[in-house]
């Protein structure tokens, strides 16, 4: 029984053999912060070198040990593995800074501020941004780009092969990866950092030619492209000109795209991009979330056309995309102003981003498929298929979709009722637990500090988002079939 019961547990040693290089690779990024603060005659940058020592010697001593399970593609359960497994590994040693350099801050903050960065969710605990040493401030940066990054790897390659949410619908655009995971990751990997590396830089040198210091560009192109958020100051970017804040805009948006969509660009082919509905519906949706919060702000309070329009598109983008970044305080334009970002933020942007929450594709199959089902019921006889952009749709694709649905909500509200029960408002739990699973980063509400930062609340709720910034990262139910005995039983 028990010889039984071994052989029907995964290989182990593929999974730990990825996530060990993967460690070993954040271990080198640590030595750039380092670099930072020594340059500057910084000593936090002591910290950054012994946190480097011990990722690396851990992520070399892990690929090591499992090395002798390498050479053959990834099965199913340990794809499901390796993509919940990454994300619980890296934030764990990504922490490390945190702990042993400034802030000093505790375990609990410490994982928070990782996992909200490597899940590019941007929500912080830390106060005092200004007077943060600049390793540390490049350091969170860092975190949120290789989250941004990894998420855009793992969702064109291992999502669709995990039957995840409808993903699996992309491998019919030249993906397919079904069998072979890791030999077309090295492609599929080579083409999408080139673009995404390209985007940065890009989004750096506009911000410095639009008053930006060197430091700061640098670190808001990251945390821009990733869709993460994270700021350099307190005031996120309403310490920036107005300039700076339309080409953030642009970039954004162009975060929530997808990412196999600029590979196909790049590569001379256009009408990729322009024919894809989910890249038409996102831009669509976000230019009437704007107009709609820009005419109530005009004839509630009344003001100047371009400031409300800069605040305005700003900031729902920012919340429409999953970014979080903050020149206003959306709460205090209103009721309906706050309910039109938060709809947004559960929508979020195209499949295939940076971006987070449920995604215009899913919203989309969703809607294709009510309609089709309200035609079938006024004509029974006739057969009609459920066709995206005219293309089918299979019954895997819209079940996975709809069951992703039901457990959104379901994980929503589950998560919403456990932060009320640590103490915290009702208003303040239901966006806390909006912000984590939808990975989007500010909290409205009266526990949250002047800067934004969830420092005040209490432990238990800080961890409750840490599992549900994972949980909505992963797509739920990635993460979620791991509880299953049945998983681990083959």
């Amino acid at each position: 029984m028990r010889t039984q019961a071994l052989r029907a547990m995964p290989d182990l040693r593929p999974v730990g053999y990825i996530i060990g290089l993967l460690t070993a690779v954040l271990g080198l990024a640590m030595l750039v912060p380092m670099a930072v603060d020594f340059v500057a005659g910084d000593p936090n940058g002591w910290s950054f070198l012994s946190t480097a020592l011990i990722t690396v010697l851990a992520g070399v001593a892990l690929t090591l040990s499992c090395a002798g399970g390498t050479g053959r593609g990834l099965t199913l359960r340990q794809s499901f593995l390796l993509a919940t497994g990454t994300w619980v590994a890296l934030p764990g040693f990504g922490m490390l800074p945190f702990i042993l350099g400034a802030p000093g801050a505790g375990l609990t903050d410490a994982l928070f501020e990782a996992m909200s960065g490597m899940t590019t969710t941007g929500t912080t605990v830390f106060v005092g941004l200004d007077e943060l040493p600049a390793g540390t401030l490049l350091w969170r940066s860092i975190l949120q780009w290789l989250g941004g990054l990894g998420i855009v790897i793992v969702a064109l390659i291992f999502l669709p092969v995990m039957r995840v949410g409808g993903m699996q619908h992309f491998r019919s655009e030249g993906f397919d990866t079904l069998g072979k995971v890791l030999p077309r990751a090295l492609d599929i990997s080579a083409g999408l950092v080139q673009v995404y590396v390209g985007l940065t830089a890009l989004c750096a040198m506009v911000y410095v030619m639009l008053g930006m210091d060197g430091f700061e560009a640098l670190n808001h192109a990251m945390t821009t492209i990733a869709t993460g958020g994270f700021s350099t100051s307190d005031a996120s970017f309403a310490q920036f000109g107005a300039g700076a804040q339309y080409a953030a805009v642009v970039f954004m948006i162009l975060a929530g795209l997808p990412f196999v969509r600029f590979v196909q660009l790049a590569g001379g082919s256009f009408a990729p991009l322009w024919r894809d509905v989910q890249v038409r519906a996102y831009v669509r949706w976000s230019g009437y979330a704007i107009g709609a919060v820009v005419l109530y702000r005009l004839w509630q309070e009344g003001g100047a056309l371009e400031l409300t329009l800069r605040e305005s598109a700003f900031n729902v983008v920012s919340l429409f995309s999953g970014t979080g970044y903050g020149t206003a305080d959306a709460s205090s334009w209103g009721a309906f102003p706050l309910l039109v970002v938060i709809v947004g933020g559960l929508i979020g942007a195209c499949t295939a981003s940076t971006t987070c929450s449920l995604k215009v594709f899913r919203y989309l199959v969703l809607f294709e498929a009510i309609k089709t089902q309200l035609r079938r019921i006024h004509s029974p006889n006739r057969v009609i298929p459920v066709r995206l952009g005219g293309r089918p749709l299979g019954e895997d694709v819209i079940n996975s979709v709809i069951a992703l649905f039901a457990l959104f909500l379901f994980s929503f509200g589950l998560t919403a009722v456990m932060l009320s029960l640590t103490g915290l408002e009702m208003r303040t739990a239901i966006t806390a637990a909006w912000t984590a699973i939808c990975n989007i980063g500010p909290v409205f509400g009266p526990e949250v500090g002047a800067t934004g930062a969830v420092d005040g609340f209490p432990t238990p709720a800080k961890w409750i988002m840490i599992f549900a910034m994972l949980l909505g990262r992963l797509e739920l139910i990635s993460v979620l079939v791991l509880l299953l005995p049945r998983f681990w039983r083959g």
